[in-house]
């Protein structure tokens, strides 16, 4: 819950403490002004007679704060709260009126401790909460959670993290430096996908690949574009979190210290653009090209769930760009094992109507996944691909689906999430299905079950969601002709994964 503490109250603070009454949170207010307090208190709200430029005041105030606000109409009261106000609180947004008509020396005064300064008595209502409204109070709050971290901080991706994740991690890690934590970018899998090694080669950047229980040596844990722990990533299900930052709406409550979960942008990379730009944290030339392929790759250039958010991170982050390490990391070349899983999905499909669902025996990459279902929906007539294969007796699964009302990330988790997890975007998802006991049945008897249960939990999904199960096409390895397509720079491990993130990566 979010702690206001109003000093002084002139015309401007009556007006912030009114329209902050109905809202959720507290406000205590400190003034010294009899009459005002006593109006104050008829109408319900905590006061407190004291000067408000006393430190002795501020110590006696028994909560944290959250937000500040300094609000007499006199410029030098107003001059010494503020310096009082930042000094003892100096990680709580400081919203500070100049006062009526103050001098140059005084308004700058005030200016040099306050994070947003109000100069009209007239200012509207709404704009005053606004001015000290969550998104101005999320850097500070993120600030004073990482420097409570006495020791060093694990920022995790999501397994086989993809650019968004990647890039995530890394600003973050530049945010939590800067407040004085140590931190490593720990993940738990592989990074298979071309671009994503080429991205990390490249940027030389320095991640930790985890294994067991090796989180247990850090002192904190920050989850990145993922929400969960255990979910599309193997940290115990019981970890408790100190940062959680993730664009992926969840489909469960989740908990950390501080949470920023907002699927109003098309990236994670875009809500870490935010905080470097509040936070006056300027991007390295690393950190910005990795967030700005971040962006692109969510986004898919900027055709998929894209906001006007995402472009101003873009614009803000181009000066930034090292551009000939982003085109190389954007054209890597692809090795003959993932070519050939990708034929072999070509050659296992089966289409029914403008659904085509194929089996990779033998799968070695995650990342191959995505990539074939890309490519797949580049064939005649195919809207919506599902392409699946196992790995260390789990089923994976990644889909696609363009040009249609479904929505896949729902259709998955409808099919899927009873036996495991899933998840994703309305056009990119994926699932994860442990075999259990079935893991140790023959090799062909287990693909044979496997493709039942997933061909028919699939077409169910969709027959539940009003998108029928169209009658058979073309099946067992029909030889119709692939589109040339790019393969897509999604991570068949880093799309977005259950209630958080699309599993396919």
């Amino acid at each position: 819950m979010v702690s206001r503490l109003v000093l002084g109250c002139g015309s401007v603070g009556r007006t912030i403490v009114s329209a902050l009454a109905d809202r959720p949170g507290d406000v205590l207010v400190v003034c010294d002004n009899e009459h005002r307090i006593e109006t104050l208190r008829s109408d319900r709200i905590d006061t407190h007679r004291a000067d408000p430029t006393d430190p002795a005041t501020l110590d006696e105030v028994d909560r944290p704060i959250d937000v500040l606000v300094v609000a007499s109409d006199d410029p030098d009261i107003n001059r010494a709260a503020t310096e009082t106000a930042r000094e003892a609180y100096p990680e709580a947004f400081v919203l500070a009126y100049t006062g009526k008509e103050p001098s140059i020396e005084c308004r700058l005064d005030i200016e040099a401790n306050a994070d947003r300064v109000v100069e009209s008595a007239g200012t509207a209502a709404d704009d005053l909460i606004e001015r000290i409204g969550e998104e101005s109070m999320r850097p500070r709050r993120l600030w004073r959670v990482l420097r409570s971290i006495a020791g060093r901080l694990a920022v995790v991706t999501h397994d086989n993290p993809d650019p968004d994740a990647i890039a995530s991690a890394f600003a973050l890690k530049k945010i939590a430096t800067a407040a004085g934590c140590e931190t490593d970018i720990c993940y738990y899998g592989t990074i298979t996908h071309q671009q994503n090694r080429a991205m990390v080669n490249l940027l030389d950047l320095e991640m930790r690949q985890l294994e067991g229980d090796e989180t247990e040596e850090y002192d904190g844990i920050a989850l990145v574009d993922h929400s969960r722990p255990g979910v599309n990533d193997q940290l115990p299900e019981e970890t408790p979190v100190d940062v959680l930052i993730d664009h992926h709406p969840p489909r469960a409550p989740v908990e950390a210290r501080f949470v920023d979960l907002r699927s109003d942008v098309g990236a994670t990379s875009t809500l870490l653009v935010e905080y470097l730009r509040q936070l006056g944290i300027r991007a390295d030339e690393t950190v910005a090209t990795a967030l700005l392929y971040g962006i692109r790759v969510d986004t898919k250039d900027f055709r998929r769930e894209v906001s006007t958010v995402d472009f101003e991170a873009a614009a803000y982050l181009l000066p930034f760009v090292k551009d000939s390490v982003l085109e190389q990391v954007e054209t890597p070349s692809m090795s003959a094992e993932t070519i050939e899983t990708m034929a072999r999905a070509i050659r296992n499909r089966e289409v029914q109507g403008s659904v085509l669902v194929s089996y990779i025996d033998d799968l070695h990459e995650r990342d191959a996944l995505a990539q074939s279902a890309d490519q797949l929906l580049d064939i005649e007539g195919v809207r919506t691909t599902l392409v699946y294969g196992i790995i260390d007796g789990t089923v994976y699964c990644s889909g696609r689906t363009r040009g249609t009302n479904l929505d896949l990330g729902e259709a998955l988790r409808d099919a899927f999430e009873q036996i495991g997890s899933a998840g994703g975007h309305a056009d990119m998802a994926g699932a994860q299905i442990p075999l259990g006991l079935l893991g140790d049945s023959d090799e062909s008897e287990l693909s044979n079950i496997v493709h039942d249960v997933m061909a028919d939990r699939f077409y169910g999904a969709l027959e539940t969601r009003d998108e029928g199960r169209p009658a058979p096409v073309e099946t067992d390895g029909g030889e119709g002709e692939s589109g040339d397509g790019t393969p897509s720079t999604e991570s068949a491990d880093a799309d977005p994964g259950t209630d958080e993130s699309e599993l396919d990566g």
